[in-house]
């Protein structure tokens, strides 16, 4: 039986994927840059408007260069929006799908709201009057540690121009995208994780997308889901599991 392979979803940057070194000793790994970060260019004509659709289809050229057939998609916070929207454009060759950070939406409103508006607003604002802070130092904090002094430095050495940055993060903090809906549309095996005490993720959000989909997978998890090392062992087991059911 051939290896798995799982094209993992960043919400700007591979670099986030800590984890992808430790998935690629039993799994064929891909992830990618979303278009302006680092050296990955920005499609002709869509300088004044990096969205969701441009990362899509990043995402899909990824897996057509490589030949894949069939393969795991597997997402992290608002990559997950990018993550269930590659399976919704192309289902076929999907075997399953994993996200971690999982939430219902991204709404940060109502009586169960799935993300801290307060928190990612104080982001927004840093973003705006520090861009400097902004990713040197509140892209670790927003994570709570889950990246060493090395995995963070890559991180910042693939930040664009503030303009870019700025584009990119509106494209994942402004937008509802509601998870479970998209979800609800497609009929795939689900591993669903949360990082226990994350502070942007509410458990509420979590605890709604799980109870939309009873017969998910699920795991709760000590770390940020691309970096925690329970995820890497969950994401294994689900992977093998559902690829040897084929």
């Amino acid at each position: 039986m051939s290896h798995p392979r799982i094209l993992l979803c960043p919400q700007f940057t591979e670099v986030e994927w800590a984890i992808a070194p430790q998935l690629s000793e039993w799994a064929e790994v891909a992830t990618f840059d979303s278009p302006g970060v680092g050296n990955e260019p920005i499609p002709a004509g869509a300088e004044q408007g990096i969205d969701r659709e441009l990362v899509v289809q990043r995402a899909l050229q990824e897996v057509e260069s490589l030949g894949w057939d069939s393969y795991f998609v597997a997402g992290d916070a608002w990559g997950n929006a990018t993550a269930v929207r590659v399976v919704a454009a192309r289902p076929d060759p999907v075997l399953g799908i994993a996200l971690g950070h999982a939430s219902a939406d991204y709404s940060s409103d109502g009586e169960r709201p799935a993300v801290n508006g307060e928190l990612v607003a104080a982001m927004t604002q840093l973003l705006r009057s520090d861009y400097d802070s902004f990713v040197r130092y509140g892209l670790t904090q927003f994570t709570q540690g889950g990246f060493d002094e090395d995995t963070a430095g890559r991180m910042v050495e693939r930040f664009p121009p503030m303009e870019i940055a700025s584009r990119v993060w509106e494209m994942n903090v402004s937008q509802p995208d509601s998870i479970a809906e998209l979800l609800g549309q497609l009929d795939k095996p689900l591993l669903l994780a949360k990082h226990e005490g994350c502070l942007v993720f509410t458990p509420e959000g979590y605890e709604d997308l799980v109870s939309s989909f009873p017969d998910a997978e699920t795991l709760t998890a000590e770390k940020a889901i691309s970096a925690s090392e329970q995820f890497a062992a969950a994401l294994r087991d689900f992977c093998l599991a559902h690829q040897s059911s084929e």
